[in-house]
């Protein structure tokens, strides 16, 4: 499976490290100005577009251009940090910074490139026919056809047309094999004539691995492999209800991702979403709200840090989408965690504020914190 980019800049110093950097990670690139790069952009298909910020118009005709031709695109864009503001607002995923050397292209490449191959793997579709029992929530059972499958979601025809949004629960069983599925999922979209597209919800991981291996297996080209995991991260901040975490490789806002931490024997793993982000700095993370136990781990592991002063955890952080589902598992429905968990309110206010100004929050939460244990 190959990986194509395009690369939109006048810039000869910055294009010639980009190319060797996203050839390092497995991408074709093309190399193209303004004019020609909106042809080519409904012409091909690309995983990611890159495009030098130094003319604010044409750049966001570019990115404008890259979302609408298709979802999947990740846009990257090069400029000033003076214009990151605008540059977020024109649709970009990332940003690099101005000079680009290798090393800052290879650390803030690394996040947009494993979000790329995750994408690309999780929409990867196998099409079949099964029959499929369908039940909306709080309604009857229905028959239907299973026509397409994926790790995150599958098409279905249904007996009767199905409402956007609608929480239904899938049973099916996998060809050539005695799995039975059990699946629960939202309708992304639904036509008329019944059929309709599903997104998994609060899927267990042992069933996720079962789908996982079946697409792999059954699919018509060879899938990528599962992105590394993002290591070169320091957890500065942690609360019941999310974290900060100091990278030059951060994921952009609205990312779901999947938090591992380890110190001396413990581990915890979570699923949250990607509140804010700070090019070559950070992301403040939100931790999906999960069940009692979950967030008893959390706690315990929080206990555990703070009767060890200078315990270091070992953090993992593995990208699961682009765009994480929305916010019933977040803090749009947790007002009363909010006002109780100082970290979490702050990460739901960062829309408001500047990089600067967020830090500076978060250092005075850190020093009141010490002062309160000291």
């Amino acid at each position: 499976m190959t990986f194509q980019s395009l690369l939109v800049c006048k810039d000869e110093q910055a294009t010639d490290v980009l190319t060797s950097v996203l050839a390092g990670f497995g991408l074709g690139v093309q190399c193209c100005g303004y004019p020609d790069a909106l042809c080519r952009l409904t012409e091909q298909q690309f995983d990611a577009v890159i495009v030098d910020y130094d003319d604010p118009h044409s750049a966001a005709l570019i990115l404008q251009s890259a979302h609408h031709a298709s979802a999947g695109n990740k846009t990257i864009t090069v400029g000033d940090k003076s214009k990151v503001r605008h540059v977020f607002g024109a649709g970009a995923n990332f940003v690099l910074y101005k000079p680009v050397s290798q090393e800052q292209a290879e650390a803030s490449l690394r996040a947009a490139t494993a979000l790329i191959k995750r994408e690309r793997r999780r929409s990867f579709r196998v099409p079949v026919q099964l029959p499929v029992k369908l039940q909306v929530e709080n309604g009857n059972e229905m028959e239907g056809i299973l026509l397409d499958l994926s790790e995150d979601g599958l098409d279905v025809l249904a007996a009767q047309p199905l409402c956007p949004s609608a929480v239904i629960n899938a049973h099916f069983t996998l060809p050539d094999q005695n799995t039975d599925i059990d699946v629960r999922g939202e309708v992304a979209w639904a036509n008329p004539n019944g059929e309709s597209g599903v997104r998994y919800v609060d899927l267990a991981e042992n069933i996720r691995q079962v789908l996982r291996t079946w697409v792999g297996a059954h699919a018509a080209e060879l899938l990528p492999e599962d992105p590394e995991p993002v290591s070169e991260c320091r957890l500065s901040d942690l609360s019941l209800g999310g974290c900060y975490v100091e990278t030059e490789s951060p994921f952009p806002e609205r990312s779901g991702i999947v938090l591992c931490l380890k110190a001396a024997g413990m581990e915890v793993q979570a699923e949250g979403l990607v509140r804010v982000m700070h090019p070559e700095f950070g992301m403040g993370i939100e931790f999906a709200s999960g069940t009692e136990a979950q967030r008893e781990h959390v706690g315990n592991f929080i206990g555990f840090l703070t009767s060890r002063p200078g315990t270091v955890p070992q953090l993992l952080i593995t990208p699961r989408a682009l765009a994480a589902g929305e916010d019933s598992d977040y803090s749009s429905n947790r007002e009363s965690e909010i006002s109780e968990d100082l970290l979490l309110d702050l990460l739901n206010r960062a829309d408001s504020l500047s990089q600067e100004q967020f830090l500076q929050e978060l250092r005075r939460q850190r020093s009141s914190e010490e002062v309160t244990s000291s």
